[in-house]
C-alpha cells in the first residue's frame, strides 16, 4: 500500500484582535502561540499590527525567528490605528483584498479567541500538532445540500433542505 505524505504547514495565518481581551490568558495564550510557531519554524500571516492580540502574536513569532508578514488595508496603514507593523508589510486597497491576499498566503488557519472551534488542543504544541496532521473529510451529504436562494417578500431565505 502506498503511503501518503502529509504537506507540511509552512504558513499560518492567524486571525485575531487589536484588542488584548478581557482575560490576560488571551494575550499569554497569543504569544505562547507566537513562540510556538517560531520553534516550529512557521511563518506568520495576520492582520498588521503590533496591539493586542495582534501584537503579542506577531512580536512573539517574529523574535523568535518567524518571518511575518502583516496585510494592511492602505486606510488603516495611513490613519495610525493598528500601531506598527511587525515584520514585513503588504497594503492592499480592501477588506476583501486583505482576506484574499491572507488566503493565498497560508496553509493553515487559526483564529484567537474563538467562539467555534474547529480543532480543539489544549497547548499550542498540540494545536499546531494537530493542524499539521490535518486530513480534510468530505462529507458526502454537503454536494446533496440545495444552497439556492430565493426572495420572498423582500427577504432573501437560504433553502438547505437536504435532498436524499
Amino acid at each position: 500500500m502506498a503511503s501518503s505524505s502529509v504537506p507540511k504547514i509552512k504558513n499560518i495565518c492567524v486571525f485575531c484582535g487589536s484588542n488584548p481581551g478581557k482575560e490576560k490568558e488571551f494575550l499569554e495564550s497569543a504569544n505562547h502561540l507566537g513562540r510556538v510557531l517560531a520553534e516550529r519554524k512557521i511563518h506568520l500571516v495576520y492582520e498588521g499590527g503590533s496591539l493586542g492580540l495582534m501584537g503579542s502574536v506577531s512580536i512573539a513569532a517574529f523574535l523568535g525567528g518567524s518571518q511575518v508578514l502583516g496585510v494592511v488595508p492602505k486606510a488603516l496603514a495611513e490613519g495610525d490605528i493598528i500601531g506598527k507593523i511587525v515584520g514585513e508589510e503588504l497594503q492592499v486597497s480592501t477588506m476583501s483584498e486583505r482576506l484574499s491576499v491572507m488566503f493565498n498566503h497560508a496553509d493553515a488557519f487559526i483564529a484567537l479567541p474563538a467562539r467555534q472551534i474547529l480543532i480543539s488542543a489544549t497547548t499550542a504544541e498540540q494545536l499546531i500538532d494537530e493542524l499539521q496532521s490535518f486530513i480534510p473529510v468530505v462529507d458526502s451529504s454537503m454536494s446533496r445540500l440545495n444552497w439556492s436562494i430565493t426572495e420572498r417578500r423582500k427577504k432573501l431565505r437560504l433553502d438547505l433542505s437536504l435532498s436524499l
